[in-house]
Order: C-alpha cells, then structure tokens, then sequence
C-alpha cells in the first residue's frame, strides 16, 4: 500500500502548482486568478505534498 502515500504526495504537489500559478497571475482563466491566498493555498500544498514523499521513502527504508 506504499501506493497511495506517493500517489497522494505527487497529486498535492500537482495542485498545489495549480493554484500556486493561478494566485501569481500565471495562469488565467478562473476566480482564483490574481488572488494572493490561493498563492498561498498552493504553496501549502506543495510542501505537504513533499513532507509526504520525505516521509513515505524514509519510513520505507527503515523498514
């Protein structure tokens, strides 16, 4: 089930490059376009997407 930790860790970080582009204004085309907080919204989710992947390979080399 190492899966799904991983599957998880990389979705997080392809959204939070979603809404970290949109809240810069990069990326247009929605309401989330210019606005600061899904700047930071994203890059949220891109570090809990890491700290996910850190997490699930060290655990896995441990064991």
């Amino acid at each position: 089930m190492r899966w799904v930790p991983i599957v998880f860790g990389v979705g997080s970080i392809v959204v939070g490059a979603i809404f970290t582009f949109q809240g810069y204004g990069t990326l247009k085309g929605s309401f989330m376009t210019g606005s600061r907080i899904w700047l930071w919204v994203g890059i949220a989710f891109i570090v809990a997407g890491v700290v996910v992947l850190v997490v699930t390979f060290v655990a896995d080399r441990s064991s």
